[in-house]
């Protein structure tokens, strides 16, 4: 039976599994009850006290430590007995701490069991990122993820019309850092699953083409050539796309909510969004680090 059998069996029957757990607890806890509490030292100590308080009644049997005791020299009278008793009675002992390490196994067990089905805390808290389940985890780990064939010219027209410089970008995943390809691939995939499928905008840039771009204006880029990591393959910029349509506009709620969960994606694979700067790029994202630091590990 591989992993991912095991994880379903589990998954499909941890319900019962935490029943039955719990059916073992009350019937641990009765039993201690039953046979450690009720019936031996709580035995022994109803009959200690039943003798004690007989002979506060009779003040005049020998023995009786005094013979007009107030409430608080009674409560201290009492204390001192129990001590007493526990300190004499190996039995008692015993059998006291039997129900106390059943309490403790017990408890044990109906943690790890609400851990493990994390009863523990509601979906509310769960990373976002992980919403489809540990099998599309699983499931990602084992495939290769490629990058996507080229669409058809058709599909950014729009967004070409919107943003002629798009004309001119390069969307080709050869020129980007073979290692950085994976993780926006790995992204990709993540947002695809969560209902938001994007494209390939923009990836590499030439330093001739960053430097036209800032010549834009700063609502542009405020980059010039070089200080871009587009031109070292480590920034890409990405477009929800629907219905075969590349969507870039910001004033299109879904295009705006793709862009969100991209950005929380991103974050989550560790890579840099640009949605969070105050020059707002919500489809770019980049690996983190200082532009010079990343072009000498580079090269």
């Amino acid at each position: 039976m591989d992993g991912a059998v095991a994880i379903e069996i589990w998954m499909q029957y941890k319900y019962y599994g935490f029943l039955i757990f719990l059916l073992v607890m009350l019937l641990m806890i009765w039993v201690g009850w039953r046979f450690f509490l009720a019936g031996g030292a709580g035995a022994v100590q109803s009959r200690s006290l039943s003798h004690f308080l007989k002979k506060r009644e009779n003040p005049g049997e020998q023995g009786f430590p005094g013979a007009d005791l107030g409430g608080g020299r009674l409560f201290s009278h009492l204390v001192r007995l129990l001590v007493s008793t526990w300190t004499k009675s190996a039995r008692m002992r015993r059998q006291a701490l039997w129900p106390v390490l059943t309490l403790v196994a017990v408890g044990g067990i109906v943690t790890a069991t609400l851990l493990l089905n994390h009863y523990h805390r509601g979906t509310s808290f769960e990373p976002r990122a992980y919403v489809a389940g540990e099998h599309i985890k699983l499931a990602l780990m084992e495939e290769k993820l490629v990058p996507p064939p080229p669409l058809p010219p058709e599909a950014f027209t729009n967004a070409i019309t919107e943003r002629p410089n798009l004309s001119s970008a390069d969307r080709d995943w050869s020129k980007l850092t073979p290692t950085f390809v994976p993780e926006v691939l790995a992204v990709l995939e993540r947002c695809k699953v969560r209902g938001y499928p994007l494209v390939l905008l923009e990836g590499y840039r030439s330093p001739e083409r960053q430097d036209a771009l800032a010549e834009q204006g700063s609502h542009v880029t405020r980059a010039r050539g070089g200080q871009s990591k587009h031109q070292y393959g480590l920034a890409v910029d990405l477009a929800p796309i629907r219905n075969g349509r590349v969507v870039i506009s910001e004033r299109d709620p879904w295009a705006m909510q793709a862009y969100q969960v991209l950005g929380e994606e991103a974050e989550a694979a560790g890579l840099t969004w640009g949605g969070r700067w105050s020059f707002k790029d919500y489809g770019h994202i980049e690996r983190p680090g200082s532009v010079r630091r990343l072009a000498q590990a580079r090269n």
